[in-house]
Order: structure tokens, then C-alpha cells, then sequence
């Protein structure tokens, strides 16, 4: 064993691991690279996420060479190494073949660089970089394909889709992140393989699309998943070629369930209302008939074919049931207002109404926050004066008409009528 602990100064810093373990197996007389996709951020100018290092030393000896190691999946010779408080997957060269599933290869054998690179997806994946000697290394030509912007297969597409048939999202995704186009053979085959996404399991699929929704670029990603019948298989609903307005507006960096939201609201509200000049009440009450009728449907299909959380389908369906009212913002109450922006999911229901491109929202939104950010510095959710013991101090007897007594107790405090416990104490005397 050759691990050595010098380095703590570099705890934490994963290129400078990954660049160790590189060179402690180059030390004992092995081939070893970074791989994939942290060089191909490199190359970019960004910041990886994580790195990967591939190697023709086996598994058994990776395991040799360091003190702190785990399986992660002995049967395709990857191993998980510590050092310097980062874990770096360290991978066999290999070939794989035999695809019955169209996600998993039956038969593995390790094997060299070249033969491990076009294995790989995408070109600008199979890319290795030889950090000692500061070399990339080629094999697949994805230098040329990032420098001109290009997803492209390696080799035949239809093979490499036909090995993993989840690599269709993946072209999508990187195109979309890296706003990259994906080469013509490459999306013909996404096209003509489009159906059989439905092999691949919800699981990995609703994870993808996460990824793709809460990326730098998510209208472009809906949009690739729409232009190549992507969306139907993913989503268990009717492929859709209709535009993403909302989409496309709403701001990178929210939660996963508002671009969710709004990809809904643009496949099922706006072909509707788009370009109609409509008077936003009457907007707010076809969105709540629309919500009413088709909702819960929606979100059934939604959490079964993205596998989404309880938590994901009740927050979208509380960001979507917000808009209503929040639409009917001139009409409410002080008291009503505040508690629309003491809601969990109004941040979400707020990214909506900035993304919403119809007729007067621009105006509307505008004075929606001006009216809302006093309520806000004020304080929107304040500890109630008063609860339901007091007035089971005042002899009333638990039941219905203590929510409806607290709900008018609450929101005389919400609109300042009463300040003090003293004043909400006596308003509860005369409201009972």
C-alpha cells in the first residue's frame, strides 16, 4: 500500500484527490485517468461536480493500493476510494454487451482506454485526461464535438441506445444544460427509439427529468423532450407540441415542483387562454375550473410516471390551488392577502405569476408586489393572541364553531383591529 496522508491542506478539494489516486496507480505501473464528465467540464470552463477515475488496474488491486475503499459494483470493477475526505470512483477499463433489458449489459469484461471510451454515451463523455502529464486523451473525437456544441452518439446511436435506452434523456439533458445542439443521426434515433423509454423504470426516468427541471435551462429540456415524442413516454400523458410560454419565463433555481407547474400550466391551461385579453378574474376562475376538474387526475399520472414523493405531488398541487386567489388579489382583504403570503408553496406560486405571459399579468404582478412587501415587513404570519383554550375558559364547549371564532379572532389581529391579548380576548367575548 502506497496511500499516503500527506495533503491534509487539500482535504475536501476532490480534483486534487482525484489527482492523487491517479497518480499513486500510475506509481505502481498502471494506466490511470480522470474520465468523463468532470473532464469534459473542465474543458468547458466549469466547475465539476465530481470525478471519476478510470484505470487498468483491477478492482482487487485498487483496493490494495488504498486503506479506506468500498465494492459500489464489483461486477463492473468500480470502487469507491476515501482519501483526503472525498470518495472518488474508481473504475475498470471495460466492454459490455448483451443489453436484454435496454438498461443493463448481461456480460462485462475488463479491458483498455480505447476500447472503454466507446463504450461510453456521448463523445464529449468519453473523454480521459491524464492529470500528471497534463494530456486529454481522444479516442472518440469529443474535443471537436464541444468546441462545435454537439451531443453526438458514439458509434451507432441505435446501439448505444438500444444498450440503455435511459441515455435518451440523457442526450436531452446535456444538450439542454450545455445548450448544445444533439447531432442529426444522433436525434434521429432518439426519435425512432422514443417509445421505449417505457422500458426503462419510473424510477430513473422522474430523476432524470428532475435533473433536467431544476437545471440552468429547464424550458429547453421540456422542449427537446417535446420535439422528440420524449414527453409521452415520461410523463404517461398524450405527446404535446404546444409552446412553453410559462416555461420558458419562469426563473432557473426553483423547486422541482413549480417547473413542473409550469410545464403543466402550458400543456393544459395555455393553449386555452394565449393571446386571449381576458379580465384576470375572470382568468382566475377558469384557472380554478380548470384546476377542479383536471387536477387530480394530472397528478396522479404525474407522480405515478416520475415517481414523484408525496411531498413533490402535494406541493405542486398547493403551488398550482394558490393562483386563484392570489389572481383575485385586488378583491381580498388584508387579512386574506397576508395568509396567501404566509402559504408554504407562495414562492413558487409567486415564480408563476412572474412567469405567466397573459394579458395584464405583467401589470397585475407589478402591483401584487408593491401592495405585498409592507404586509411582508410587517409580518404576514404572527403568533396568534389567542387559542382555543380561552375560550374554553369562557365556557364554550370544543367543537365546529371553534375554528370559524379563531379564524375571525385571527384575522382582526392579521388587519391590526386588535393588537394586544387584551383586545382579542375581549373580541372573542362578543363574537361568542
Amino acid at each position: 500500500m502506497v496511500e499516503s496522508d500527506q495533503g491534509q491542506d487539500q482535504r475536501g478539494e476532490p480534483r486534487a484527490a482525484a489527482q492523487r489516486i491517479v497518480s499513486i496507480i500510475q506509481q505502481r505501473g498502471h494506466t490511470a485517468y480522470l474520465a468523463g464528465g468532470c473532464v469534459r467540464d473542465r474543458l468547458l470552463g466549469r466547475t465539476p461536480k465530481d470525478y471519476d477515475v478510470a484505470t487498468d488496474a483491477r478492482p482487487e488491486r485498487v483496493r490494495k493500493l488504498f486503506r479506506r475503499t468500498q465494492y459500489v459494483g464489483e461486477a463492473f470493477g468500480v470502487v469507491l476510494v476515501q482519501l483526503w475526505g472525498c470518495w472518488i470512483e474508481v473504475a475498470t477499463f471495460r466492454t459490455e454487451w448483451g443489453y436484454a433489458d435496454g438498461r443493463h449489459p448481461e456480460y462485462v469484461d475488463f479491458s483498455d482506454a480505447k476500447h472503454d471510451a466507446r463504450r461510453r454515451d456521448f463523445t464529449v463523455n468519453g473523454l480521459f485526461e491524464d492529470p500528471i502529464a497534463d494530456k486529454i486523451i481522444d479516442f472518440v473525437g469529443g474535443r471537436e464535438d464541444l468546441k462545435a456544441g454537439v451531443i453526438r452518439a458514439i458509434g451507432v446511436p441505435d446501439e448505444r441506445f438500444g444498450e440503455d435506452y435511459l441515455r435518451m434523456l440523457r442526450a436531452v439533458r446535456f444538450a439542454a444544460s450545455l445548450d448544445f445542439t444533439i447531432e442529426r443521426r444522433t436525434a434521429a434515433a432518439i426519435r425512432k427509439h422514443a417509445t421505449k423509454l417505457n422500458i426503462i423504470s419510473r424510477e430513473r426516468t422522474g430523476q432524470e427529468v428532475a435533473t433536467m427541471l431544476t437545471g440552468p435551462r429547464p424550458a429547453a429540456a421540456a422542449k427537446l423532450l417535446q420535439r422528440f415524442a420524449l414527453d409521452e413516454p415520461a410523463l404517461g400523458d398524450p405527446h404535446s407540441t404546444t409552446t412553453l410560454p410559462t416555461l420558458s419565463k419562469l426563473k432557473p433555481g426553483c423547486e422541482y415542483p413549480t417547473p413542473l407547474c409550469a410545464w403543466a400550466i402550458d400543456r393544459y391551461l395555455m393553449p386555452h387562454v394565449a393571446g386571449k385579453a381576458q379580465p384576470l378574474p375572470a382568468l382566475a376562475k377558469r384557472i380554478d375550473n380548470w384546476l377542479g376538474k383536471d387536477l387530480a387526475a394530472l397528478l396522479r399520472r404525474w407522480r405515478k410516471a416520475l415517481c414523484l414523493s408525496n411531498d413533490h405531488r402535494d406541493a405542486m398541487r398547493a403551488t398550482l390551488s394558490l393562483l386563484p386567489t392570489a389572481l383575485d388579489w385586488a378583491r381580498l382583504p388584508v387579512a386574506q392577502r397576508k395568509r396567501l403570503l404566509a402559504q408554504p408553496m407562495w414562492p413558487g406560486t409567486r415564480a408563476l405569476l412572474h412567469a405567466l405571459k397573459l394579458h395584464g399579468a405583467a401589470a397585475f404582478v407589478r402591483r401584487l408586489e408593491r401592495e405585498a412587501q409592507p404586509l411582508e415587513d410587517e409580518g404576514v404570519a404572527p403568533k396568534p393572541l389567542v387559542n382555543g383554550d380561552d375560550l374554553i375558559r369562557m365556557g364554550r364547549k370544543p367543537g365546529p364553531s371553534f375554528s370559524r371564532l379563531l379564524c375571525l379572532a385571527y384575522d382582526a389581529q392579521l388587519e391590526g383591529r386588535v393588537r394586544t391579548r387584551h383586545q382579542a380576548l375581549r373580541l372573542l367575548k362578543q363574537l361568542s
